[in-house]
C-alpha cells in the first residue's frame, strides 16, 4: 500500500463515526491487541511491507522527539515498525488500523495502532 493510498483510507474513515465493534482498538499510538478481541471484526486490505526488502531497517523515524509509544509519532513507511506492518480495517466502520508483531526473547506482542491520515509520510531513510 503506498503513502497516498494509506492517508485516503485514513480520510475515508475521518468523515465517520466509528463503531463499538472496533472502540477497543481505538488507540492513537501502538498498544498490545486487547486478549479477548474478536479478531473477525477485523479486515485485511493491504500492507506496508516491502516484498522485496530482505532485511528491513529496525531503525525509527522519531524526528521531533516523539517515541514508539507517542500519540503523535508519525506514521513513517519505511521505518520500523511500520515497514513490518499490514493494514487493516472495522469490517463496520471502516476505521483503519496497522498491525505487526513484536517478537521479543520470550514473548510475542500483537500491536495495533488506528491511522491518522495527519500522521502518514514517508521520509527517505536517510533522513532522522
Amino acid at each position: 500500500m503506498t503513502t497516498d493510498e494509506l492517508i485516503a483510507l485514513a480520510k475515508a474513515f475521518d468523515a465517520h463515526a466509528g463503531c463499538a465493534r472496533c472502540s477497543a482498538l481505538a488507540c492513537k499510538g501502538w498498544e498490545s491487541m486487547p486478549g479477548g478481541f474478536d479478531r473477525s471484526s477485523l479486515t485485511c486490505v493491504g500492507t506496508l511491507r516491502d516484498a522485496g526488502e530482505e532485511d528491513p531497517t529496525l531503525a525509527e523515524y522519531h524526528p521531533t522527539g516523539t517515541n514508539s509509544w507517542s500519540a503523535e509519532a508519525p506514521i513513517a513507511l519505511g521505518w520500523f515498525p511500520y515497514n513490518r506492518c499490514d493494514v487493516w480495517k472495522c469490517v463496520d466502520c471502516g476505521r483503519p488500523f496497522l498491525r505487526y508483531t513484536e517478537y521479543g526473547g520470550y514473548y510475542t506482542d500483537e500491536r495495533i495502532r488506528e491511522v491518522q491520515a495527519g500522521l502518514v509520510q514517508q521520509p527517505p531513510l536517510d533522513q532522522a
